[in-house]
C-alpha cells in the first residue's frame, strides 16, 4: 500500500482532480483485475481504449484513475490524474509503487533481433555459477534464483516487470538479465526502469507487421540505448551494420565487441564442430559446448558484459566453458546410426541463414540437410518467401509446414512461402500443413549421417491454431520419430 502522492513522484502531470493523499492498494491497466482502493490506468491500446472502462473500474473499487482524457462525469470520491501519455506515466508509477527495484539491482537489458534469449540465459547461468543470486526475464521463462515463473511475452508489462524485479530484490538477487523487445520500448513497458547496462546483439528483418518499416524497427531498438544514463554501459556488436547507430546518441559509456575488427572485446573462432567451439577471447583460448559462429558472438557478448560488471577475466572464461546450450537454440541430438537432429528457434531470415550456414560449415558434404520450416500467422508476411528461399538454397530437401498459424489459414501461409521457391528448387521442396507429419516425413527421409533441422518454434511447447494453444514440442516429436525410423 502506497500513498498516491508518493507513487506520482517524477510523473509529468497535466491536471489532478481530487486528493492525492489517498492510499493505493494496487495498480492495474486491466479493468477486469481491479481491486478495492486501486489505481486504474486507462491505456489506449490497439484493440480497445481503457478510457471506455473508467466507469466500470470505479464500480469495481478503483479509487484513482490515470488517464489522458478526463471523463465527462467526475465522481467526487475519485482522484483523476491526467497525463499526456498513460503508458509512460504508468511505468514510472509502477516503479515507485514497488520501491524502484531496478535501482537496487544490477539490471542488464539485451536487445536485438537474434541472440537475446541465448545471451540473457547464458549470463544468468554464468552469474549463478559465479555464486550470485540472479534473476532472468526472457522469452523462454522468467526465473528468480531457482524459482521458475512462466513467461508470456519477451518483456513483461511495466507492472509485472516491477513486481518481478521487486521479488528479486526481496529474495536477495544482486543481478538480473533481461530481454528487451522493440515492442516493449515503444509501448513504454520499460519506462521508469534503471539499467546498469544495455547490450545490442544484431538487427535484421523482423516485426515489420508492427513497426511498418525497417527504419522504424531500428529506431525502436535505438531508443533503448538513447534512454540509458551516464552511469550505465552500452555494449554493441561492432560487426553489425547498425551497431554504431544504436549507440550514437546514448549518454552511457560505449563499448564494442567484434569477431572481425578492432574492438574493446575481441574473439576469433579457432574450431567449429558439432562437439562445440574453440574460441580465442582476448588472447585466451576457451572451449564452449555451444555451436556456430552466431554463438561465438553470443559468448563474446556474455564475456564482455561480465567484465563490464567487474568480474574477474579468468573466472569468467573458466565458468563460460562449463555452460551448456539454451533450450531450443541449436539444440541437437545424434542417433546411434549417426543422424543429427537440430531444433532451433530461427524464425527470421537472418537466424535461419545463421543456423544453416553453421550446419554447412560443420558438415563433411556427403550428408543431406533436410529442413522443416514454417512462418507464424498474423505476423510479418514479407519474410515468408524469403524464409522459404533461404531454406531451399541451403538445404538438400525442404518441407514447408505450419508454425503457429494463429488466426490465419495455415495453407495460406504456406502459399506465401512457396512464392520464394524457384523452379530449380521446386523439385526438392514439398508442403505438409500438419507440422507433426512434416517432422515425421523428414525423419523418414534421413539416412546415416544426414542432418535434420526443425526451425521456427525452438523452446515452445505448444502450437497455436485458431486462437487455441495445443501441446506441441518439436524436440519431443523429433526424438520419437527418429527412434521410429532408426535404421
Amino acid at each position: 500500500m502506497k500513498l498516491l502522492k508518493d507513487i506520482l513522484y517524477k510523473v509529468s502531470l497535466m491536471e489532478v482532480v481530487g486528493s492525492t493523499n489517498v492510499a493505493i492498494t494496487a495498480i492495474s491497466f486491466d479493468s477486469r483485475k481491479i481491486e478495492k482502493d486501486s489505481l486504474f490506468a486507462a491505456v489506449k491500446g490497439t484493440k480497445s481504449d481503457g478510457h471506455v472502462f473508467i466507469g466500470s473500474t470505479i464500480s469495481g473499487g478503483a479509487i484513482a484513475i490515470l488517464c489522458e482524457e478526463l471523463p465527462n462525469e467526475i465522481n467526487e470520491r475519485i482522484t483523476y490524474i491526467k497525463v499526456k501519455d498513460t503508458t509512460l506515466a504508468l511505468g514510472i508509477i509502477a516503479s515507485n509503487f514497488y520501491d524502484n527495484p531496478s535501482e537496487k539491482i544490477k539490471l542488464v537489458g539485451i536487445t536485438g533481433t537474434n541472440g537475446k534469449t541465448t545471451t540473457g540465459t547464458l549470463l544468468f547461468n554464468l552469474f549463478k555459477k559465479l555464486g550470485y543470486k540472479t534473476g532472468l526475464l526472457s522469452t523462454v521463462k522468467n526465473q528468480i534464483n531457482n524459482d521458475i515463473i512462466p513467461s508470456v511475452y519477451t518483456t513483461p508489462d511495466s507492472i509485472q516487470l516491477n513486481a518481478l524485479l521487486h521479488q528479486m530484490v526481496e529474495k536477495g538477487c544482486t543481478h538480473c538479465f533481461m530481454e528487451v523487445s522493440s515492442h516493449s520500448v515503444v509501448q513504454n513497458r520499460i519506462a521508469g526502469i534503471h539499467f546498469t547496462g544495455g547490450v545490442f546483439t544484431n538487427i535484421t528483418h523482423d516485426h515489420l507487421d508492427y513497426h511498418k518499416t525497417f527504419d522504424g524497427y531500428i529506431k525502436a531498438k535505438k531508443q533503448f540505448f538513447d534512454n540509458l544514463g551516464t552511469d550505465s554501459f552500452a555494449l554493441t556488436n561492432k560487426d553489425d551494420a547498425n551497431g554504431q547507430v544504436m549507440v550514437q546518441n546514448t549518454k552511457a559509456i560505449k563499448k564494442t565487441y567484434s569477431l572481425l575488427s578492432l574492438a574493446d572485446f575481441k574473439c576469433k573462432v579457432v574450431e567449429n564442430q558439432f562437439s562445440g567451439l574453440l574460441l580465442n577471447i582476448d588472447s585466451q583460448e576457451v572451449w564452449s559446448k555451444l555451436i556456430g559462429k552466431f554463438n561465438a558472438y553470443n559468448l563474446l557478448a556474455v564475456y564482455a558484459t561480465a567484465i563490464l560488471l567487474n568480474e574477474d577475466k579468468m573466472n569468467v572464461l573458466t565458468t563460460l566453458s562449463s555452460l551448456g546450450s539454451v533450450e531450443g537454440r541449436f539444440q541437437y541430438l545424434r542417433t546411434t546410426n549417426g543422424i543429427v537432429g537440430i531444433v532451433d528457434y530461427a524464425h527470421t531470415p537472418d537466424a535461419l541463414i545463421n543456423v544453416l550456414k553453421t550446419i554447412m560449415d560443420i558438415r563433411t558434404g556427403n550428408e543431406q540437410v533436410i529442413t522443416v520450416v514454417g512462418c507464424g500467422g498474423d505476423r510479418d508476411v514479407a519474410k515468408r518467401p524469403i524464409m522459404a528461399k533461404i531454406a531451399c538454397d541451403l538445404s538438400n530437401k525442404v518441407i514447408l509446414t505450419s508454425d503457429n498459424p494463429r488466426s490465419e489459414n495455415p495453407d495460406t501461409i504456406i502459399k506465401s512461402m512457396q512464392q520464394g521457391v524457384d523452379a530449380v528448387n521446386n523439385k526438392k521442396t514439398i508442403s505438409i500443413t500438419d507440422r507433426g507429419e512434416a517432422i515425421k516425413t523428414a525423419c523418414s527421409y534421413a539416412k546415416h549421417g544426414d542432418i535434420i533441422l526443425i526451425a521456427g518454434k525452438g523452446h515452445e511447447k505448444y502450437q497455436e491454431i485458431s486462437g487455441v494453444k495445443y501441446p506441441f514440442d518439436d524436440m519431443q516429436i523429433l526424438q520419437e520419430n527418429l527412434k521410429l525410423f532408426e535404421k
